[in-house]
């Protein structure tokens, strides 16, 4: 069984979308962001980070103690090497799904973060900062269509983790949404995956975990999410 704590968040739906599409036995934690969870000392005790996701496998392969896991990308490479799928089993293999999971962790969701902070939830409109995400996310996805060209999925011709990985930061904020004109390769790969039914699944389930997603912060959520310090 694995122990999900989870908030529908980009990279949250990461390890959902794993979950569904290997049929793995789990159950949701809901770590309420803009109420404080995450900074609980049991959270802290499996994500010192103070980030969901993270996840506890209570039947690690190895027989022993229970194994926590925290960041997306180590959580999606963690099932995948439990279960056998969606990863690859040739060295060629592994390379192109490590580089494209390393390249979504340290560009995409980073830049596609700070696109949305800047264009949704900054408390006063910064035009540099707005603009200079905005060009860089559209940088990201040129070299994401570039990538999908004559491909099916990112690292080949087989759905993996970093299709995983990459769906759900691509144009992930409604209030502020990107033009995706200039990208059909990503947008024929986005659509085929949002047809899956385990994404769909997926992507259900934090409708169910967070009906209120969408509405506008409060004080005290912008401060949690946005006004820590080192302390």
């Amino acid at each position: 069984m694995i122990e999900l704590h989870y908030w529908p968040t980009p990279n949250g739906h990461k390890i959902t979308l794993f979950l569904e599409e290997a049929g793995l036995d789990y159950n949701v934690t809901p770590v309420d962001i803009g109420k404080g969870d995450q900074f609980k000392p049991e959270f802290l005790a499996i994500s010192p980070n103070n980030k969901m996701p993270a996840i506890v496998d209570r039947d690690p392969a190895d027989g022993g103690a229970p194994i926590s896991v925290f960041e997306s990308g180590a959580i999606l490479l963690y099932l995948a090497n439990k279960t056998g799928r969606f990863f690859a089993d040739d060295l060629r293999g592994k390379i192109e799904i490590n580089q494209w999971l390393h390249w979504q962790m340290a560009g995409l969701g980073p830049m596609t973060g700070q696109y949305g902070h800047f264009h949704v939830y900054a408390p006063e409109s910064i035009p540099y900062a707005k603009e200079r995400y905005a060009r860089e996310v559209q940088r990201l996805l040129g070299v994401l269509d570039r990538r999908l060209a004559g491909r099916e999925f990112i690292a080949g011709d087989g759905y993996s983790i970093v299709d995983m990985a990459c769906h759900p930061w691509i144009n992930a904020y409604d209030k502020a949404p990107l033009d995706m004109t200039p990208f059909p390769q990503v947008q024929r790969w986005h659509a085929a995956i949002a047809a899956r039914p385990a994404v769909q699944r997926a992507y259900a389930l934090g409708a169910k975990v967070n009906p209120n997603a969408g509405k506008p912060l409060g004080e005290e959520e912008r401060r949690l999410l946005f006004g820590q310090g080192a302390k």
